[in-house]
């Protein structure tokens, strides 16, 4: 009651509360000298729970702006991923004339390629030649899929049901096709690569719906991504891509985590569309340094992998 009391007070003019002070008794002046720590605890929660209000409000506000509708800014993030895709065209296509015309001071994989044993040539000739015998099975499968109705209808199905036996029957073909000699075994071995060729064409199938002239234009362009990144690798020094390794891991995984925010954030919303363009934008940038990495890696491990030695070159797994 005595800090209610004073509070009430403090409120009133200095010129009203002043003679009132001087005129008290000392006792009272002796209470209210005693008592003022009352007040400065009674200020400081009142001081932290503002700042705490304006957090929250904060907060909210900051989870308002992310989660709303905004056609303007998602405009502008799609532009901005847009740009992002021209640059990394642009720094390519640099990169092709640079190493293309010989403007670098290192010889390239195909400077080298005059002085490879045949047994190099020849391995990297049969990877990739299962390499497009992989992409043409994946081709086919999805035709396949596309025109059963009932695989169709669970792959389009969209539960984590779904999603998690596609990621088990991905992962699961994969480690069965690297578990299996090729020298050894090649009957499995060859099944074993069929098989995950077929659930890769699988999880494609429902892209069939978009139809076949979107498809076949999305088929030229990732060929000429394919063909001109990997002349740049074959163009760029033997081993100037396979330092990446590290920071395309770490660039995996920002574009996995953006792939997964997207399935829960609509895409038109702020925080969605911006997933959304990590996703797409980001990811195409990041496969396509891929490339350049997967592509001095085959020629790497197709030049060091002795002829005779215990471990065997493994076309189907380069």
């Amino acid at each position: 009651m005595l800090a209610a009391r004073l509070v009430c007070l403090r409120a009133l003019p200095s010129r009203v509360f002043h003679p009132a002070f001087t005129k008290a008794s000392p006792a009272v002046k002796n209470s209210i000298t005693k008592n003022q720590w009352l007040l400065t605890p009674s200020r400081e929660y009142a001081t932290k729970t503002r700042i705490g209000i304006r957090r929250g409000k904060t907060t909210q506000e900051l989870k308002e702006a992310a989660l709303e509708p905004s056609v303007e800014k998602i405009f502008k993030i799609d532009q901005m991923g847009r740009w992002f895709i021209a640059g990394g065209a642009a720094v390519g296509l640099g990169a092709l004339c640079y190493y293309g015309l010989g403007m670098s001071n290192e010889i390239g994989a195909i400077e080298k390629a005059v002085i490879w044993p045949q047994y190099v040539k020849d391995r990297i000739h049969s990877t990739y030649m299962y390499l497009a015998g992989s992409i043409g099975l994946t081709a086919l499968s999805a035709v396949a899929v596309s025109r059963t109705p009932a695989l169709m209808n669970f792959m389009m199905r969209g539960s984590w049901i779904t999603i998690g036996a596609t990621f088990a029957a991905m992962i699961g073909a994969g480690m069965l096709v690297q578990s299996i000699s090729y020298e050894q075994s090649p009957g499995p071995k060859h099944l074993a690569w069929l098989l995950h060729s077929g659930v890769m064409g699988a999880v494609v199938a429902p892209l069939t719906i978009l139809g076949g002239p979107l498809l076949l234009r999305a088929a030229w362009y990732t060929a000429g991504i394919v063909g001109g990144l990997s002349t740049v690798a074959m163009c760029a020094p033997s081993e100037k891509f396979l330092n990446m390794g590290a920071p395309l891991g770490v660039g995996l995984g920002v574009v996995f985590v953006s792939s997964l925010g997207s399935m829960f954030l609509p895409p038109t919303t702020v925080a969605g569309a911006t997933l959304y363009s990590v996703a797409v934008y980001g990811g195409l940038v990041l496969f396509s340094m891929f490339l350049l990495y997967d592509t001095q890696k085959v020629i790497k491990r197709a030049e060091v992998v002795p002829m005779y030695g215990v471990q065997k070159y493994d076309p189907i797994n380069s």
